[in-house]
Formats: structure tokens, sequence, C-alpha cells
């Protein structure tokens, strides 16, 4: 039964077996070996000696495969289990096939009757029906033979017929049928399986003797132990048939004496091989960090594949780097010398080679990874701090912990810091920050805080990686540059500068049955590099892009070049998934491939793309450049002399200048995420191209007494050539802005800049492409988000947003084993979160009691309508986390069974996420803490407005459905003014200068707001208008604002210039969904609101 769990598990089984033989009063031997007792040592050393690994997993997974009643299904991404399978069954001529094969029926019946070994390899995580019967040895007899139903047809089934099914994806989900049907065993390589794996490797290329003088050594220990098996069962055998007096047997006798001598023989034999493995162990010992940080290495590249499903690289993939690295690396006869410089080559080897295939966003994720696991393996890292840094004060609650000295600190810095004060070195900050605030304000103000001295002597005394704790706890923004700086002091500059792509290295690294595959991104595409590439090498590359119906030619044209040579470039492989198994086999199993045949592929992420495709290419990825000065020059690397020239008009060279400006603008601003669009759109070559024809048209057509017609070429671009993508209304503004400030006839005076320091050059001086290019060389180095449009703290936004990612990725991908490192298990913490959750959660609302006082407020009143309809939703919610939390306990007890939703909720409240049933009926928060928090206040202001009366002002972040909220309003001020109608009642607004202590009494008419917050601007309270933000102040509390109707048919010529109207959303995400309506907001005489609109201003129900 214990085939599906890890080894950790399978002990903890056999304790609680122990337990429960001692319970019940059975006598056992204190050192019982159940492994000792089901196999001995010699079938083990000769499962060792076919490639079993030799730690007690895989002996016990040997055992499980040999002994038990059902069929095997190995779980074995890596591969070894198959491996091991094919040795042991070599002599036996087995035969190996896998579902997709259109033989596969054949080799099953084959197998069957001929009484021979099957071994179907790389299934998915459904099996083919025809094996139920097999698979549950359904025989019918029939006489002395056996025969079975396989499909509609009756086989025959032969003595010594086994089955043995593998499959390659790391963590499958049976159904509970397969389960029953097949005994499923964790192949999965352990770290020290795999360390004495690579150790061997080690071992066999620097001191080959040795190794070779272990494996000698092995087998005649093995031979010894079976030749004593033999002659003891043979003597056994005399004894017991033998007739009359023993002493008259002489052929007896002579049997007692051979076995005698051969015993000592072999004890001798036995003795001095003992001996001799301790040398060889201590000698081989040295090697052992090499090994080590192999599978220190390995294990990262796994975890990998949990970030994106496309990062796969098999065993075979690495164990190709070790020698290579092994090869390649300064020798020295000094073995220390020797294991480091390895140790160093093998290192970079492996990042360089990994880094090549993973997306920009996860490029500095894995670097980060990297570095912590080798400081956690030499102990320059705790386990606890570790968490610290990924997790931060993530799971705590505000309300529950010391409050916070000073409003400045943010909520989550100050829970930060909490969690960060449980670490020993750490353990005054949370006073030190009381008694010295100032100095940590002044620290934290700085641009670059962790280039600054931190206060109270922590500079002197905390090196890079603690230093990195408490820089992530202030400022998440600044996390990504003191982490660069713990890269570089640990690992080494190389690993932080980033690795550039070489397709011609590559090609040198690659072989002919080696696919190189490329993983498509946003505006990237690295055709036209493989094809100059194949110029240059005087190769023919020729390519398909697949789809419906193109099997057939890239099937052909692999055919030709596999025979002749040449480059075959399949595109978008995603778009033809159902070739690619077949594509696998033809690659491996084609007999003759020419040695100028390459394969590459471009394909986007899929989740059903063959995992063996991707474990046996090489995979890279081909991103464009990032910031303005890369985007200028790769628009006009594609711009040739001839399109400068086409026009001979003064205008044409600054509109394209311009053009090319706004497209790598809006390709830009996809970054600051909200702020830059609400969706990111994938503005590509083609609007840039089109609308260069359309300008170029238009110019052709100019009649040059009027001059350009600015609103055509700004319809054209804001509603048609890039607005055609924009589906976001509030998007679409944003661009048809961008095309009102820039282009227009003031584009053409010397004076224009985009932002200072980005011109268009006079048409005067450039006449060439190079003029151009050399013109963007003189730009800044890195760009201000003012460049966008956007204010400087967009990119604290920006930086904040890309940490967190990148810690949260890394906790979700964290082994989700019980009890890390010590302390408490991951059911422990959460039954102990569950507990305290259910202390603080409130009583349901009765209905009766709700209804009764509804009735008393006018039950039919659009405002109570609206309260009833809130209620009930927050109801549900109070419903489902009473349920779910009890039901979880229950579960970790182990009194009801662990459903799928309460596995999903006890793995969330562990991570401090949401738990996903909880969400789909409630609000999105970033942290499980802020989540409950927000219910109880929301619960709060519900209970209070029913059974207190209604409140003077409202807290619209608290409200399920705000819109139907202001509409209720609406309905309100209607029903009070004779002859208005609902329709012609419109919201308007005014902020007032009070917060909401101020509030007394509620408004004459509509309703006082509070709780919102501004993003991308701050607030002027004296004079009730939008100001720039201060520094580092991401959001501005807006004072209470006054909402109300009027009616659109007696106010319409109200001024409508100085005013920005600005979004309202319930979250951080703007999207449709979570858009609530627009406000009026004053903006200061000397800006319009199109400055407002650029910098993204938006008002948000919670920031969080």
């Amino acid at each position: 039964y214990s085939g599906p769990f890890n080894q950790e598990f399978r002990d903890l089984l056999l304790d609680d077996w122990k337990k429960e033989l001692r319970s019940r009063h059975i006598p056992f031997s204190n050192d019982i070996d159940i492994a000792g007792m089901l196999v001995d040592s010699t079938t083990v050393g000769e499962w060792n000696l076919q490639g079993l690994p030799n730690d007690a997993l895989s002996i016990q997974n040997g055992i499980i495969v040999t002994k038990a009643t059902r069929f095997p299904l190995l779980v074995d991404p890596q591969g070894q289990g198959k491996t091991w399978v094919k040795n042991r069954e070599a002599a036996n001529h087995f035969q190996i096939t896998n579902l997709n094969n259109k033989y596969f029926r054949t080799h099953l019946e084959d197998s069957l009757s001929l009484g021979k070994s099957l071994l179907i390899e790389d299934v998915a995580e459904e099996l083919d029906p025809a094996l139920d019967n097999v698979l549950e040895k359904n025989f019918i007899k029939s006489g002395s033979t056996l025969k079975v139903k396989v499909g509609d047809k009756e086989v025959d089934v032969m003595k010594g017929f086994t089955l043995y099914i593998t499959t390659k994806l790391p963590n499958p989900s049976y159904t509970p049928e397969i389960s029953a049907r097949t005994s499923i065993i964790d192949f999965t390589v352990t770290m020290k399986g795999l360390g004495d794996q690579l150790l061997g490797l080690v071992i066999l290329k620097e001191k080959s003797e040795l190794e070779s003088e272990r494996v000698k050594l092995m087998e005649d220990v093995t031979g010894n132990k079976r030749k004593m098996q033999e002659l003891e069962d043979n003597l056994l055998y005399r004894l017991t048939s033998t007739q009359g007096s023993l002493v008259d047997d002489e052929s007896l006798i002579e049997v007692l004496r051979t076995t005698k001598s051969t015993a000592e023989d072999v004890k001798q034999k036995l003795k001095i091989a003992a001996d001799t493995e301790v040398k060889i162990t201590t000698a081989r010992e040295e090697f052992r960090p090499v090994a080590t940080r192999g599978s220190i290495l390995y294990f990262l590249i796994t975890e990998m594949s949990m970030v994106n499903c496309m990062y796969q690289t098999s065993l075979p993939q690495f164990l190709g780097l070790f020698d290579v690295s092994m090869d390649r690396s300064t020798k020295s006869p000094v073995t220390a010398k020797r294991i480091a410089s390895i140790i160093e080559y093998l290192t970079f080897e492996v990042f360089r080679y990994t880094a090549r295939g993973l997306y920009e966003e996860h490029k500095f994720l894995f670097t980060l990874l990297l570095t912590l696991k080798i400081d956690l393996d030499n102990k320059k890292v705790k386990h606890k701090e570790f968490m610290t840094l990924i997790k931060g004060g993530a799971a705590l609650d505000l309300n529950a912990v010391q409050p916070k000295p000073a409003k400045w600190i943010l909520d989550l810095t100050w829970l930060n810091l909490v969690e960060v004060s449980k670490l020993p070195q750490f353990s005054e900050v949370l006073n030190q920050v009381s008694r010295n605030d100032k100095k940590w304000k002044e620290w934290f103000d700085y641009e670059a805080p962790e280039e600054a001295e931190l206060p109270d002597g922590y500079g002197a005394t905390l090196d890079t990686f603690r230093k990195l704790l408490l820089v992530r706890s202030w400022c998440p923004d600044r996390t990504a540059v003191q982490a660069k700086k713990y890269i570089t002091e640990s690992m080494g500059l190389r690993y932080t500068e980033g690795v550039i792509l070489d397709l011609k290295d590559m090609f040198v690294e690659s072989k002919p049955r080696t696919p190189m595959v490329c993983f498509l991104s946003m505006g990237s595409d690295p055709t036209s590099n493989i094809e100059t590439l194949g110029k240059r090498e005087n190769i023919e590359c020729r390519s398909i892009s697949m789809g419906q119906g193109q099997e057939v030619h890239a099937r052909r044209l692999l055919q030709q070049f596999m025979g002749s040579g040449g480059w075959a470039l399949l595109q978008n492989c995603h778009l033809g998934l159902d070739f690619m198994d077949e594509l696998f086999l033809l690659v491996l199993e084609t007999e003759n491939v020419h040695d100028q045949f390459r394969l590459w592929m471009t394909t986007e992420v899929h989740p059903k793309f063959p995992i063996s495709l991707l474990q046996i290419s090489i995979k890279f990825t081909n991103e464009p450049p990032q910031g303005i000065k890369a985007g200028l020059k790769r628009t006009y690397g594609i711009i040739t002399q001839e399109q400068l020239e086409i026009s001979n008009l003064p205008q044409w060279r600054p509109m394209l200048f311009g053009l090319a400006f706004l497209h790598t603008t809006v390709q830009e601003r996809r970054k600051f995420g909200p702020l830059g669009w609400n969706i990111p759109y994938e503005f590509n070559q083609a609007d840039f191209t089109s609308t260069m024809q359309f300008f170029q048209n238009h110019l052709d057509d100019l009649d040059l007494k009027k001059g350009i017609s600015w609103t055509t070429v700004r319809y054209m671009i804001g509603e048609v050539q890039y607005g055609g993508r924009v589906t976001d209304d509030f998007d679409k503004i944003l661009l048809n802005t961008f095309a009102k400030v820039w282009f227009s006839e003031a584009m053409f005076s010397p004076q224009f800049k985009f932002y200072s320091g980005y011109t268009i050059p006079a048409s005067a001086t450039c006449k060439k492409i190079k003029d151009y290019l050399d013109h963007i060389d003189s730009l800044p180095l890195t760009d201000k988000p003012e460049a966008f449009g956007l204010h400087a703290n967009a990119n604290i936004t920006y930086s904040t947003n890309m940490s967190a990612l990148c810690m949260n990725t890394i906790v979700s991908i964290q082994p989700k084993d019980s009890g890390g490192g010590g302390g408490e298990t991951r059911e422990t913490v959460v039954q102990r979160l569950a507990d305290d959750m259910l202390k603080k959660l409130p009583p349901d609302f009765v209905p009766h009691e709700v209804k009764s006082r509804l009735h008393k407020m006018g039950h039919l009143a659009p405002m109570n309508i609206f309260l009833r309809q809130e209620i009930d939703r927050m109801q549900r919610v109070i419903t489902l986390v009473r349920s779910t939390l009890v039901d979880l306990k229950l579960a970790i007890d182990g009194t009801i069974i662990m459903s799928e939703n309460l596995r999903d909720a006890l793995d969330n409240m562990y991570d401090a996420r949401v738990p996903t049933a909880w969400l789909k009926i409630s609000w999105a928060s970033a942290t499980l803490g802020f989540w409950f928090t927000e219910l109880l206040e929301r619960e709060v202001q519900f209970r209070s407005w029913c059974f207190d009366g209604r409140p003077n002002a409202f807290w619209m972040t608290g409200f399920f459905n705000p819109q139907g909220f202001l509409t209720a309003m609406r309905q309100e001020v209607t029903r009070a003014h004779k002859g208005w109608a609902l329709d012609s009642a419109i919201l308007s607004n005014e902020v007032t200068r009070m917060f909401k202590d101020d509030i007394k009494e509620p408004p004459p008419e509509g309703v006082y707001v509070h709780g919102l917050f501004l993003d991308g601007s701050g607030w002027d309270r004296k004079n009730c208008r939008l100001t720039e933000q201060l520094p580092k102040v991401l959001f501005a509390v807006l004072p209470v604002v006054h909402i109300f109707a009027i009616n659109q048919t007696i106010d319409k010529d109200k001024d409508k210039l100085q005013f920005y109207h600005c979004p309202v959303y319930k979250k951080p995400h703007r999207t449709d969904l979570t858009f609530i309506t627009t406000l009026q907001l004053k903006v200061m005489p000397s800006t319009a609101p199109e400055h407002w609109m650029l910098r993204g201003v938006a008002l948000l129900c919670d920031n969080k």
C-alpha cells in the first residue's frame, strides 16, 4: 500500500504500525527491518547491478514491483525505474510499447499468449480500456489454460506474462479505479539516490580504478553469497531426502565437507570485501561535495517545471551537463582544488543552460533560488530565514499583533517586521522602530535605502542576506536590487548579468537528434535570426507553420532533410500537438540521420505539450528588448533607407519618428500593470507598418494649403490601427489622449519634446537611417516612467509587483512536506489558524430578526432592498467559512475524509492565501489575513446598519455590489423630487474636506462615501483638487465624497473643462468586472485633464 508515498511518509507509516503492535501487545524485535524480511541481500545486490539505485526507497520500490499481486505503475519522471526494468528483463525477450503505438493491441496480445513481459511506457493519466481485464486479472479458466478478454477477443494467458507501466508525469492524479487495479509506485529520484549516482559518475571520471574495483567487489560478494545460499539449500535437501543412516551415505558426507570448506573460503572473502569496501567508501566520500551540489542543482531545475509546464529537463540531459563540466573544468592534482573547480564550472554551466530556456520574468527568480538553495545547503542561511524571506508576514492578522507605532508605516510592512522579529538577530527590531521611528523614516525615505546606512547599528552587524530580510520587509520595491547584491556577493557577478542568447553557440552544442525549441512571447519570433544563421552556415533552412492539415508537409520536409541534411523549422507547434508525439518518435527512431540535419521549433506555452519531447530538446527564449532605446532601435532596424526617402515632404520623417516613439511607449507601458493599461494588449509590428502606410498615403494626397488633417490622423491611430485592438473604454481614451497630445502641428517645431531628453531629430540633419540610430543612441539608458506619461512612483509599483510575483511563485513551488526543518507540521499550523478564525467569526444573521428590522425601516425603500440582498450574500460567506473550517479540523483529526476542497483550503491557508471556494463567492485579496479582516469589517457595517439604523457615511468597499448601492441612491433621490424620471437622474459628486470621523450627520440628499484611495496622483485637501504624488506615497486617501443625483435635463451647461472623469474600481486589478462608476475630480488650473489621463489616475475601493 505504501507505493505512492515518499520515504518520509513510509517511515511514518512504519512507526504508526509499531505503535499499533505495542498497543495490542504483539512482541516484535526493535530493529525490525521489513525490507530485509521480504528480500535477501543477494537479490538487492543483483538489482543494484541492474541499475536500481541503492537507497532505501528504491529497494522498497523494487520489492513492491517484484512481489505485489497487482501489476506495477511506476511514477518515474527521471526514467530510473524504466532503466532498471529494461535491464532486469533484458534476457527474457521482452516487448516495449506505448499507448500511441499503432501495434499496441498486437503487442499486448502477443505478450499474453507467449508469456513474455510487456512494458508500456510514458502513459498519461488515462489508460486504454482494453487493459482493464488484464489489470484486474479477470482470467477465465477453460480446461487447463487461462484466457482473458482483450477488447472483443479472447486471448490465452501463458505463465510468465508480466506487465509494467511507466509514466513521466511528476505528479499525476489517477482515478480510484486505476489506483485499485495497479500498484502505483513513486520512483521519483531522491536527494540521496541522485547523490550516490552522481558520486559514482565523478569517481568513474576522476578515480576510475576505484569505481571498477567497487563494481567488481559488488559482483564477487553477490556471487559468493549466492553460492553459499545454493550450497545450504542443497545440503538441506540431501538431509531431508536421504534414506537409512546418515553415516552410510558417502556422497552426503562429501557434500558436507565441500560446504564447510567453501563456507570458510567465502567467509574469508566476505571479510576481505568488507574491509576493502570501507577503504573505497572513504576514498569516494572525498568527492561527495560535487555530488551534493549536483543534486541541489538538479532538484532546482525540476522545481522550475512547476513555475511553467514547459521548463522540463530530463535526468540524462542533466547528466550530460555533469559530464561536460568534469571534462572542461580545470584539472589539478590537489583533490580539494579539483573539487572546487568542478563545482564552480558545473554550477555556472547548469545556470547558463537553464536560464537560456526561461522567460525574462523567471530568470531572476531562478538565480535567486539557486543562490538560496546553495546557501541553505552550506548552512549559511537557515530554513526559518528562507521561509521569512519568501512569505513575510502574510499570514499574520493585523489586529492580533502589537499595534504599529506610527501612521507612516504601512500595514504590510509592520506585519513583515513582526515576522522578522521572530528571528534571533532581529528580536528587538519592533521596539527599536518604536523608539527611533524618525531615524527609520529617514532611512526609508531615501531614493535607494539599500545603499544607505541602516539605523540602530544594524548596518555594521548584518551581512548582505540578513540586510535583504530587512529591505524586503520595508521596501518591497527594492528587494530585487538588494537580492542582486546578495547574489553577486554569494555567487559572483556573472550570475546577475543575464545570459545573452547566442544561436551559433547553441547550434554547435546541438546534435542532429536534439530539437531546439523556442518559447514564444509577445512580440518575439526567432525565425529571421535562424534563417540568417542558416545562410551564414550555408545550410538550407525551410519553415512550416503548424496548424490543421500541415502534418503531411512537415512529415515530408523532415524525411527529406533527415536524408539530405538541412534545417527544418516548425513554427507554432502548439497548434499541431497531435503531430508532436509522432515527431518525437521520428527524431529518435529514424535509422540514419544526416549530420547536417537540425530541427528548430517555436511554440507558445501549452499544458498538453508532450513532456518527453521537451526533455530531449534544447530550450531557448528570444524576448524583445526592454526600454525606449532598445525598442526604437528595433523599429529602425526594420525600416529601410528607401522607406525613409519615400516622401519628400518635410512632415514625413518627424511623423515617422513620432509613430515609432508611440509604438515603443504603448508596449513599454504594459509592464506597469493597471497604471499602464487595464488590459495588456499585444501591439505588434503589423500595427506599426499599417499606420506607416496610412501616413504615407495621407501625405501623398495632401492639399498643401489646408495642411495635415490631424483629426483624421488621430482617429486612424486611436480608433483604427492601434485602437482596433483596444477593448477597454478607458484604455481607448488613453490611446486617443496620446494621439491628441503628440500628433499635432507642434511636433514639427524644434521645441517639441515627448519628455525632457526625448526629442524628434530635425529632418534637415537626419537623412540616413544611421543618423537616426545615432540619435537613438544618445537617449538615456534607463527610462524614467515620466517618459511614458506616468509618475516616478510607477516604478515603485512595478518593482513591488515584480518582487511580490517572484516571492509568491517561490512559495507556490516549495515542496508541500509535513513540517519544514523541525517545528510544527502544516496540519498543526492550519488547525491553530482554523481555531483562531472560528473564535473571531461573527454569529449568523438570524433571518426573522433581519426581516422584522427591515419592516420597521421600510422594507420597500430602495436602500433597504439593497441592504437585504447584501446581508444574504454576506450570510453565504459566513456559512461557507464556518463549515469549511469545522470540516477542515475534522479532516485533520481524521474523522472525515479530506476532500478536494478541504485539501485546497489546507494548502492555501498554510501559504496564507484565500481558499478557492471562498474566493468564488467573496472578494479578491492579497493575503488571507487581509481577507479575514475585511470579512469582519464588512459584517460590522451590515449589522450596525440593520440593527442600529442607517450610517451617516458608507464604506463602499464593504459592498458586494457597489453599483447597486449607487442605483438605489439614485432611485431614492428621484422619488424625493416630483416629476423626475430615473433615466434622467445622473450621478454627480463633490469631494468634501472632511474625513470619516468629522461627519456627525447624513447629507440632506445623496450619500457620504469614505475609504476611497487615489492611485497615480495625490490630493490637495485645501483646494479640493488633484495634485502630483509625493515620492514613495503610492496611494492617497481621498476625503469623504458626497455622491448625489442631479436631473440631467436641468444642469446641461455645467463647465466640463476643469474636471477629470476618474474611474472607480473595486480592486487594484482594473477591468470591466471591477469598474463601478466615474467621479469628477477638480484639476489644477495649470494642468489639463489629459495629464491625469496619461498618469493612469483612478480611484480604488481597496489598495491591497
